[in-house]
Formats: structure tokens, sequence, C-alpha cells
């Protein structure tokens, strides 16, 4: 009897392609597009794309139709509203740098996603993301790099759980971004060469202080001091939810010197201003961490951690705290490790785990 996968469809050429190997590979293939746009004008949901837009549904709609395959779209809004969009709007309201696609994969891609597809009898969930899963020697499974340095995916991934790694496939780890296209135009996929998204899916605009000023309700900070460590105020800020540790643009301030924020504190409505080694350190703390490749910590351990998405990553050493946060110290400084953002250690290819950044 064919296994049946479910396979989570964004309208992109990763996703769809990843449903047409699948197929090919004798998987019994069910496509599902993810609605988690919030209710809104129909106007403005046409405008929006992304993985998030009507034009995702079409696409993807457009797809499984070519490949023969069934499409359903699923109401996801609520748990996106309450797991991301309400995570991301409190941790800027908090002078945070939030990453929603860890939450999002986590909470809904994967925890409501492989629950409803469970219901409907699956045995897998699939994606379209450039990481592979792989069984290691301690018999737990783990993310490992996809082929493509370019196109890795794996930070965003470290929070996910060993059942959820059980039930999952990913076969676009396997290929390079050309590659995938490359098969997408062989098969004669109408997205071949769609462009990937390069924004948050539910702030189009790249306003996110905008947009956390709209879901805000009543709580939107005012504009406050620029100050530099030892509190000399330099100037007047938006609203601390408008920066993030590292920003260099948009601060206004004649310094006659390169510039940037080093700290937001909330607490004071204050943001630090410094200069760019001030944004250099060796230790990092973090909480909120999930273990993959293994499960604890049990000593200290050596490993190559990236502190951001686009991060090349660093030799460090991480031991537990007793009280079960991590501190990482790296082995050579590090830029910019934003509060909110997210820690992920590798041992070799592998995910080893990961935390969010205090």
């Amino acid at each position: 009897m064919k296994k049946k996968v479910v396979v989570g469809m964004s309208g992109g050429v990763d996703s769809s392609v990843a449903a047409c190997l699948l197929k090919e590979q004798g998987y019994d293939v069910v496509g599902v597009t993810m609605q988690i746009w919030p209710e809104e004008p129909w106007e403005t949901v046409q405008s929006n794309g992304g993985c998030c837009g009507l034009s995702a549904v079409e696409d993807a709609a457009r797809v499984a139709d070519m490949l023969n395959i069934p499409h359903y779209v699923m109401n996801f809004r609520k748990e996106f509203q309450d797991c991301v969009i309400d995570y991301f709007t409190e941790e800027y309201l908090q002078g945070h740098t939030p990453n929603p696609c860890i939450a999002c994969n986590r909470y809904v891609k994967w925890e409501a996603l492989l629950e409803r597809s469970l219901q409907i009898g699956a045995d897998y969930i699939a994606t379209g993301h450039y990481a592979r899963i792989a069984r290691l020697s301690n018999g737990r499974l783990a993310i490992r790099n996809s082929v493509t340095a370019e196109k890795d995916q794996t930070y965003a991934l470290y929070g996910l759980t060993q059942e959820q790694l059980a039930r999952t496939l990913m076969p676009v780890g396997e290929y390079t971004k050309e590659e995938i296209r490359r098969i997408a135009l062989e098969r004669g996929l109408p997205v071949a060469q769609k462009p990937d998204s390069q924004e948050i899916c539910f702030v189009p605009d790249n306003d996110y202080a905008g947009f956390i000023d709209r879901q805000a309700q009543g709580r939107v900070p005012v504009p406050g001091n620029f100050v530099d460590r030892q509190g000399k105020v330099l100037g007047r800020h938006k609203g601390i939810t408008h920066y993030t540790v590292g920003q260099r643009r948009g601060l206004n301030l004649s310094m006659g010197e390169r510039v940037f924020v080093t700290e937001i504190r909330p607490e004071t409505n204050e943001v630090v201003i410094g200069c760019g080694e001030d944004l250099l350190g060796t230790e990092v703390l973090c909480d909120r961490v999930n273990f993959m490749a293994v499960e604890d910590l049990q000593e200290a351990m050596r490993v190559r951690a990236k502190i951001r998405y686009n991060h090349g990553g660093e030799n460090c050493t991480i031991e537990k705290l007793q009280d079960g946060r991590v501190r990482c110290r790296f082995e050579k400084p590090v830029r910019a490790a934003a509060p909110g953002q997210a820690v992920v250690f590798y041992l070799d290819e592998y995910v080893l785990g990961g935390g969010t950044i205090l």
C-alpha cells in the first residue's frame, strides 16, 4: 500500500517540485495550501503575495492539477495569529528581534499541519525546504545541511521535535536551486520561473514598525532617547519597534562617524548607540533551547554556531547552565548577536540544537 504524504504547497517552485518528486517516487501525494492570512477585504488579500497570499493558492492549485493530485486549502489563521503574529509583535515590543519563520515552522507548518494530516490518514508531511533529515548513530533524527550552502534552510528548523522529524520528508534538500528550477522546467510546472519571496510574508511592504503599530492595540511604543553607553542623550528615536541591534540606517544622527544600535532598553524606552566595535562579543546566552542531535547537553561541547540566518557560523564551546540556559563562548568575536534571534548549533553537517538569544 502506498504511503500517503501531505505536501505543504506554498505555490512556489520548491514545494511544487517536492510534490512532483514524491509522486514520482511512488507516494500517494496530497497537496495542501495553508490559509494563514488574516480575514481581510478581498482587495487586500489579492494584493499580497508570498506564501500567504491568494496567488499562492492559485499557483498551488494549478500545479496540483497538472500533477493530477488532490489539492486542499486548510485554514490555519488562528494558529498563525497566536503562534506567529502575536509572538512577532510581543517580541518587538520587548525590544527583541524575532524570527517569525522559526515560530511558523515549529508551531504551524509542523505541529498544526502534521496533526491535521495524521487525522486524514497521512503517514508523512513534506515541504520544499532546502534541508535533509538523517538518523544518527545514537538513534536520534537530526536536520542535515542541504547539498547547497547558498539556499540551506536548516537554521530555521532547529526547533523541530523527534516526533515531527520522524513524520517528515524533505526531498528538495538533495538538490541545488538551479537543479530544482530545471526539474520544474522539464516537468512543465507553471511556477518554474516564479521568483523567490524575499520578505516576511505577512509584512509584504517590509514596514515592520507600521505592522506592529496596527497589531499592538494601544501599546504602540512612544518616541524616546538615543543614548550612549554612559546614558548621555544623543537625540530622539521614533519608538523602539523601529530599531534592531546592529542597525545603522535610518538613525538620523550626526555623529561624525558611523554609528549603530548596540542595545535596546524597553524598560527606559532608550536606544543605545555605539561604534562598530561595541557590537562585537565572544559570549552569547540563550534560552528556550531545543536539542535535536542529542537528547540533552551533558557536558561542554565544541560546535559551530550561527547567530542569524545569513551568518556563516563560528566555532564556539557551549555549556548548559543550572537554570537551563546555554552559554556559548565563541573563539572569534561575533557581530550583533540580537536578542530574540536564534543561535543554532551544528556538529559537522548536522543540527545539534539551538535556542533564543538573550
